[in-house]
């Protein structure tokens, strides 16, 4: 079974999320998240990079930050994520060895 691709244009992005044609610029320019192709001027935008929005939108809102900060924060996060990941990771590769 495919899953279901959701598509928004600019327009429909910016009705759907309450932002700014400005804003979202700046958004993506920041790299908080990426049109499908940025290679065209009329960007689209998937319903992961919404999601992403959300996320970005909250942390505005409880951390006070401005979109730089918004874009520092997620890279931290995700690299936080990232080293989480990859401890769990050699936990259980050292987990293996010392039962052996």
């Amino acid at each position: 079974m495919a899953k279901l691709q959701i598509t928004l244009t600019i327009t429909e992005f910016c009705l759907h999320t309450g932002v700014t044609e400005s804003e979202l610029a700046e958004v993506v320019g920041l790299g908080v998240i990426q049109p499908r192709d940025l290679t065209v001027d009329d960007w689209l935008f998937d319903d992961g990079a919404v999601a992403a929005f959300n996320r970005a939108q909250r942390l505005q809102r409880e951390l006070a930050l401005d979109w730089p900060g918004i874009a520092v924060a997620l890279t931290l996060l995700d690299e936080i994520e990232q080293l989480r990941r990859e401890n769990a990771q050699l936990r259980h590769r050292l987990e293996r060895f010392i039962a052996e």
